[in-house]
């Protein structure tokens, strides 16, 4: 098959373009796509998916975008979706986004211009050690890059360009999608499957080169409301059960040592509060629960219900409302059933020469709901580094590799069918 190179420039011009579109999605808002600015980007890729000629190219009402990539064989191949997400994190800025490309990069710490302070430190990012010589690319100092997950975005397109112009590379229809809303927990909520019509699927929106995840989070979130009592404070001694008191104490009282996002690590889970608001009559907090079993999960919800019940004992007076809702599950329990979806990705990565890492992340991806929707997808690297902050970086060599892997990805599934 054709090799495909990044020499020519297209696939660092088409990112850079790409990050520079402020595509920041918002959890506050309940439109679909959260933030209109995120069609600013669908718009652009509509119109580079229709020059490269493929037809169908569309962006929907809620911001999504499909096309299509007709199969060129005889064969009968099983259709094979590419998916990455157009937003960026509500943590940090992607507004007025300025990236600096590396070049040669020697293993010497990163400080960025427009904040000094910011420093990439070699000591801090482990897989910066396996960069030297290559090109790395980060944004000023002013926001994060943008590369979670335009990197994925960037690498699809250029993907779908290569096989475009190369049509002796073998492979049956292949489904380009490209979602909002994926960091606020919203970006398959909206997808049209039908119009999809795709067997199996595959996110580009991993990290480390190589690496290949079929195990993600199950995530629940839970709602906490605190109703105290308010009386005006100069007379309020017996009275008073400040709401905002009473959820502090709830806080203070979950675990600190462990279940934690800050004490915890590889398969093990947590409890974590993410929003808390108030005042003297009324409390509320926002929490995530995060393990790799649903059994797991439901302890943690337990034990958080538990925490609440020991602490309003104190205040008979006063009462709450917690509810636990559903996020998403653990995609292996799909996968599983489905082990080609995982070898061939496996092989499309060492077809570049790297050697696959297959693992679990500590999170969730688009892939997680679309198993569970009836389109099983694991995880591929996009080479994004540092996501959700000022510090964020990707390697170009990275970016090309799973180019490579996409290609791959497509070839194989032919030739196996």
């Amino acid at each position: 098959m054709s090799k495909y190179s990044i020499i020519n420039g297209n696939l660092a011009n088409r990112f850079i373009k790409y990050v520079q579109i402020d595509t920041q999605s918002d959890p506050n808002s309940y439109s679909c796509p959260s933030t209109l600015k995120q069609k600013d980007l669908g718009k652009l890729l509509i119109e580079e998916l229709l020059e490269m000629g493929l037809s169908d190219a569309e962006m929907d009402e809620n911001g999504y975008v499909y096309a299509t990539i007709l199969s060129n064989t005889d064969k009968k191949v099983p259709v094979i979706c590419f998916c990455s997400h157009m937003d960026t994190s509500p943590d940090c800025s992607g507004k007025n986004v300025k990236p600096i490309i590396h070049n040669n990069y020697q293993g010497t710490d990163i400080t960025l211009p427009n904040d000094r302070k910011i420093v990439i430190k070699l000591s801090d990012h482990n897989d910066l050690k396996h960069q030297i010589g290559n090109d790395i690319i980060t944004a000023s100092g002013d926001t994060l890059l943008g590369a979670d997950n335009k990197a994925g975005v960037a690498e699809i397109m250029e993907a779908a360009n290569f096989l475009v112009l190369h049509p002796e590379i073998k492979h049956g229809d292949i489904k380009i999608l490209f979602t909002p809303d994926e960091e606020i927990g919203r970006g398959v909520d909206k997808v049209n499957l039908q119009k999809l019509a795709a067997n199996f699927a595959y996110t580009i929106d991993g990290e480390t080169l190589g690496s290949i995840e079929d195990e993600t989070f199950s995530a629940d979130g839970a709602s906490l409301i605190i109703h105290g009592i308010s009386t005006h404070p100069g007379f309020a001694k017996d009275k008073m059960e400040n709401a905002i008191k009473i959820l502090a104490e709830i806080l203070d009282t979950l675990p600190k040592e462990f279940l934690t996002p800050e004490t915890t690590h590889l398969n093990e889970g947590f409890i974590h509060p993410v929003h808390v608001s108030g005042q003297v009559e009324k409390a509320e907090a926002q929490f995530i629960i995060r393990d790799f079993t649903d059994e797991n999960l439901v302890k943690h919800a337990q034990l958080l219900e538990e925490t609440v019940k020991k602490v309003m004992i104190k205040f008979p007076n006063s009462t709450y409302e917690l509810a636990i809702s559903e996020q998403y599950r653990n995609m292996k329990k799909v996968l599983d059933k489905f082990p080609q979806v995982m070898q061939y990705g496996i092989e499309a990565i060492e077809r570049t020469g790297v050697i696959a890492k297959s693992q679990s992340i500590r999170g969730g991806t688009d892939g997680s709901r679309l198993s569970f929707m009836g389109l099983p997808c694991p995880n591929i690297f996009a080479g994004e580094h540092a996501f959700h902050s000022k510090q964020e970086w990707v390697s170009l060599q990275d970016m090309e590799k799973a180019v490579q892997t996409i290609i791959n990805i497509a070839c194989i599934w032919e030739e196996n069918s």
